[in-house]
């Protein structure tokens, strides 16, 4: 499946996010969906808690592209992206595993 996700969750445990040459890897319970959002269309896609280091490097990618998979299976793939917002739920970091983090995603590519 690829394109822009329906509104629909998808579910998955691992995603690839493709930054330029780089693949941060991101283990756990994932999702991605369709959202509207200051009406625009975008992806969220949420991830958990994960080495401060790879939201950083994620944070800082600009552009990117995920593949979603559960038990090893492809379930979504989208398309080259541009990262508009990475929100924190709770206190503003991502410090538990029970505050994910959204990476709300133009659902088109620039």
């Amino acid at each position: 499946m690829s394109g822009f996700p329906g509104p629909r969750p998808i579910h998955g445990d691992a995603v690839h996010n493709t930054v330029g040459t780089d693949l941060l890897i991101f283990g756990g319970k994932i999702s991605t969906r369709g959202i509207l959002w200051d009406g625009q269309g975008y992806a969220e896609l949420v991830l958990p808690y994960a080495d401060p280091q790879q939201w950083r490097d994620l944070e800082r990618a600009g552009r990117y592209a995920y593949t979603l998979y559960f038990d090893g299976e492809e379930r979504y793939v989208s398309p080259g992206l541009v990262l508009r917002e990475i929100r924190r739920d709770g206190d503003g970091t991502p410090s538990t595993a029970r505050s994910p983090v959204h990476c709300a995603i133009p659902a088109r590519s620039r």
